[in-house]
């Protein structure tokens, strides 16, 4: 697996933006500090290590009266995503989730209520990966694991 140089600010477990200069981090990871883009930094960064999808980024930009389209919430997200800054969590083929944590973790998603959360470290232990096909390497593993209330299944 190939290292990326971080932005500025980074962790080394992960892009973690927390207190630092979000404009600075912006530039270190090659874009340009606009306004939208620093308004959706500071919702999606602000509240620490979170996963959230387009849509619901873009109630909270409503919501804190940023002016922006949807469209424009999936170009920055994919944008953030092409950085480092972001992850993406495709659960199936309509619905990916970001994640703010960049690091190397695991994640289950509660069918129902549509959620994404963190699995413990540790707790799963991915063995066995076969070895990828000539030219290529194993760029991550991703596991994600379903889950679903007890109390909906009959």
């Amino acid at each position: 697996m190939e290292d990326r140089p971080k932005p500025a600010g980074a962790a080394t477990d992960g892009v973690r933006i927390g207190s630092t200069d979000l404009s600075a981090t912006l530039r270190g990871a090659g874009l340009r500090p606009t306004r939208q883009r620093m308004a959706l930094a500071e919702l999606l960064f602000a509240k620490g290590d979170r996963h959230v999808s387009a849509e619901r980024l873009y109630e909270e930009a409503r919501e804190a009266k940023v002016p922006v389209s949807l469209a424009t919430i999936y170009n920055t997200l994919h944008q953030f995503t092409d950085a480092g800054l972001l992850r993406a969590i495709a659960v199936d083929s309509a619905r990916t989730y970001f994640d703010t944590n960049t690091g190397d973790h695991h994640h289950f998603f509660i069918e129902g209520k549509e959620e994404v959360i963190d699995v413990p470290d540790d707790a799963i232990k991915v063995e066995n990966i076969p070895q990828p096909p000539d030219g290529m390497e194993i760029s991550r593993v991703d596991v994600i694991v379903r889950v679903r209330s007890l109390t909906n299944s009959s």
